[in-house]
């Protein structure tokens, strides 16, 4: 319940609001018969892209035509902060006697008799509950369907931060439902489809598979694909990964001899308060705020840099779209693009004309719940069909999917307009405020001379350090006006007296010391201002005032900010959280903060209790006393925040 169907739509998406993990359940009517949608759907890696392989261990036919099978399943991770999935299943498919066809799955345990699969390094093991498919044939032509996918991610094996994404039955629904309906229409009208310039559009969709199953590759780095860690250079924000011993021949014109190397530098940060598609549609139509042409021609001699496209296009260079029309590999809102880097000086080190293959997908900005994505790499005619692309990219994805999950009719999402072609539908109902956070992955490769490998990752480490920069300026001017403080909640806040009485104090001691609102409040109810400061987007946290200070309070993007719970608060130590120019400073803090009630902070940052950086624009320090006047601790304010 929570979910109707779209106003063109023949299809119906549900998700679940309470169950065991994750589920999403739809019903389409699909242009193709049974037995074809039967072939298509078990081939998952053919429609959902983010499934990394699928491997069958196992299979046997039983009575009535059926098959039993087990099998091995590999899922790609999003970010770079979390492990990606695997599953061990048992497959059911068989047919009925009225022409319909049943697929039924679900995880195997040591309990079920077959072997599983034995646990694989760098995956976390999730759970397929009972789910599955039943394809029905429809009178005249085509089949009904109806889809059932039941998951447990797992969600206790990721940052607290992430999730809500892991939680999230309705990215649940965008990830593996929807994709799964999207193909199916796509096969059907492929055949009366023309596309300018493309003899079919299999070749298009198999190029933007190659480029999102390369920027898949590149974010999660698994060991079996022969990716090693660079060890850190002493900050945990950037992490390099190298592939060697490539021939030269696979990396293009550029490398003429010898062997060569693939280097990817990557990195995930929090965004606050800006839409997924507006970042990435901007970082589309503005690459020259981004790239930094002049970082990477200085570096040319260690890294023979290839990926032209995170250049930069200042000066002569004309940006042009080889072809005067995006082509859609399977709906409106994902497409591919064919770019012309053109003009540049003569004598320069890098070619005159650059071609860059780029898919965008998730750029309208009404597309509910969906994550934006712009994936591009360097393609010319020396790459052959059975090499890899050397994706680089960003991809952003909201965090705040609670509000999809919510129930209220007034959040009611409408995905089921999203399945049809050319459908610019999927939003909140009642124009309800679009995604709060999101967190923001990007990874870029380069190509470079194996015995330059040193200066080559200082120089990708140097590179992602200054786009993650510039991509956080960018969020800071794009989003809109500060939040109202009644939006809502990715998490259940604290209903403990403390809480409250805390939120009060820390409220009314601000405005007291600084004589302004911390938080807009609608009334004096105490739950109020535990309301307000609990949904404030900027972190707040109070501690003791003791020689070693202890938690005491935090909102909900404090916590956030330093990845615990409000349960596990008080036990993560202060000195913890803060570097070593924070602890040299806080003495100084805390004594102005006596003397005068309040102080002012400079940019900086603080350590998350998994030792992640997050960096800050400004900070307010004030005394906090409570109803009689006595002092309770130290309250803090991070003002737009964000994980580097």
């Amino acid at each position: 319940p929570g979910m109707k169907p779209g106003p063109d739509s023949t299809g119906m998406i549900n998700i679940s609001h309470g169950c065991t993990g994750v589920a999403a359940r739809a019903c389409s009517l699909v242009g193709l018969e049974p037995a074809k949608v039967v072939e298509i759907l078990k081939d998952r890696p053919s429609w959902h892209w983010d499934c990394r392989q699928l491997t069958k261990l196992y299979s046997s036919n039983v009575g009535n035509n059926g098959t039993i099978e087990v099998l091995y399943m590999q899922m790609y991770a999003p970010t770079t902060l979390a492990p990606a999935r695997d599953f061990c299943t048992l497959r059911y498919t068989s047919p009925l006697e009225d022409g319909s066809y049943v697929i039924c799955e679900r995880s195997l345990n040591n309990t079920h008799g077959p072997p599983t699969a034995p646990h694989m390094q760098s995956f976390v093991r999730a759970e397929m509950l009972p789910c599955g498919y039943l394809i029905r044939p429809c009178e005249g032509s085509g089949s009904i369907l109806i889809i059932v996918d039941h998951m447990d991610l797992e969600s206790w094996t990721v940052p607290e931060v992430l999730r809500p994404l892991y939680e999230s039955s309705a990215a649940l629904a965008h990830k593996i439902t929807i994709p799964a309906l999207r193909y199916l229409r796509h096969l059907a009208q492929a055949a009366g489809v023309e596309i300018p310039g493309v003899r079919r559009p299999a070749a298009v969709r198999s190029l933007s598979q190659r480029l999102a199953r390369g920027f898949n590759d590149a974010v999660n780095g698994f060991g079996d694909d022969g990716w090693t860690t660079v060890p850190s250079d002493g900050t945990d924000d950037v992490t390099v990964a190298i592939k060697s011993n490539y021939n030269a021949r696979e990396l293009g014109d550029q490398f003429t001899s010898g062997t060569a190397g693939v280097l990817c530098a990557k990195a995930s940060m929090l965004l606050q308060n800006v839409p997924p598609a507006l970042l990435v549609r901007f970082l589309r139509e503005h690459r020259s705020e981004w790239a930094d042409y002049g970082a990477a021609a200085n570096s040319t001699s260690a890294l023979q840099i290839n990926n032209f496209g995170i250049l930069d296009t200042h000066g002569d260079v004309c940006i042009s779209q080889v072809l005067q029309q995006p082509i859609h590999a399977v709906e409106d809102d994902e497409f591919l693009e064919l770019i012309k880097l053109e003009g540049r000086e003569e004598g320069s080190t890098l070619p005159r004309d650059i071609f860059l293959l780029q898919l965008c997908s998730g750029l309208e900005e009404n597309t509910a719940g969906a994550s934006a994505q712009m994936v591009f790499a360097p393609i010319d005619i020396s790459i052959p069909d059975d090499v890899p692309l050397l994706p680089s990219g960003f991809r952003a994805i909201p965090l705040d999917n609670c509000l999809l999950d919510a129930g209220s009719p007034s959040r009611t999402l409408d995905l089921a307009s999203t399945l049809d072609v050319g459908s610019t539908n999927g939003k909140y109902a009642n124009n309800a405020v679009f995604h709060l956070r999101s967190v923001l992955t990007l990874a870029f490769q380069f190509s470079f001379h194996s015995h330059m490998q040193e200066s080559a990752t200082t120089m990708s480490r140097q590179y992602v350090r200054n786009v993650v920069s510039t991509v956080q300026r960018l969020a800071m001017a794009l989003a809109p006006s500060r939040l109202s403080p009644h939006m809502g909640s990715s998490r259940q806040m604290p209903g403990t007296p403390e809480g409250v009485n805390y939120a009060r104090w820390i409220c009314r001691s601000y405005k007291c010391k600084l004589g302004i609102d911390l938080v807009s409040v609608d009334g004096e109810r105490s739950d109020e201002y535990l309301k307000a400061v609990w949904q404030c987007y900027d972190a707040i946290m109070c501690c003791s005032c003791k020689s070693m200070p202890v938690f005491t309070f935090a909102n909900q993007a404090g916590l956030e900010m330093l990845e615990t719970s409000s349960v596990t608060l008080q036990e993560l130590s202060w000195e913890k959280t803060l570097d070593e120019n924070a602890k040299k400073s806080l003495c100084s803090v805390f004594s102005q903060v006596m003397q005068q009630g309040y102080a002012c902070l400079s940019a900086g940052v603080r350590l998350s209790s998994m030792g992640r950086v997050a960096s800050y624009e400004r900070a307010v320090a004030w005394k906090v006393l409570d109803d009689d006047d006595n002092m309770r601790g130290v309250a803090f304010i991070y003002v737009n925040w964000s994980f580097i």
